[in-house]
């Protein structure tokens, strides 16, 4: 398995697994939101990026994260936002080697954390997480236009 930025080729296995992720979520985000997000993932001054994880020259699983500023500490934190890892590739490490990539890249990135959610009845993945650390206390609030 390999573990590697994302490239421009990669769009249609992408868009496969982007479209898995969202059908996970029961969300259905727009085409324009879909763009929008691929292009954004190539743009020199992002703060959004993407790791993919290929297996025998096959995409099978996908994260994005953002870097940010935070006023909490003078680095920089990474915030997970999406992993997903298609059915096939899951119990087999894919994305326990997505996040450990994530982490391998705090020194040299000089993030001071990384961070991420999700949802209360994901148990699986709640089961991977928890390898890394435990959750911690915090309670989500989200306001939407």
């Amino acid at each position: 398995m390999n573990i590697r930025p994302v490239h421009r080729d990669d769009l249609p296995a992408w868009r496969a697994l982007w479209a898995a992720y969202q059908s996970f979520y029961e969300v259905a985000l727009s085409e324009e939101t879909t763009a929008t997000t691929w292009a954004r993932l190539f743009e020199a001054d992002s703060t959004i990026h993407a790791l993919v994880a290929e297996e025998d020259g096959t995409v099978i699983g996908l994260c994005h994260y953002i870097v940010h500023a935070n006023t909490w500490e003078v680095d920089p934190v990474c915030y997970l936002e999406d992993l997903y890892v298609e059915p096939a590739g899951r119990a087999r490490g894919v994305g326990e080697a997505l996040i450990a990539h994530l982490r391998s890249m705090m020194s040299s990135e000089k993030w001071s954390r990384i961070y991420w959610m999700t949802r209360e009845d994901n148990y699986r993945a709640r089961g991977l997480y928890d390898k890394f650390v435990k959750r911690d206390a915090f309670v989500r609030y989200v306001i939407r236009r």
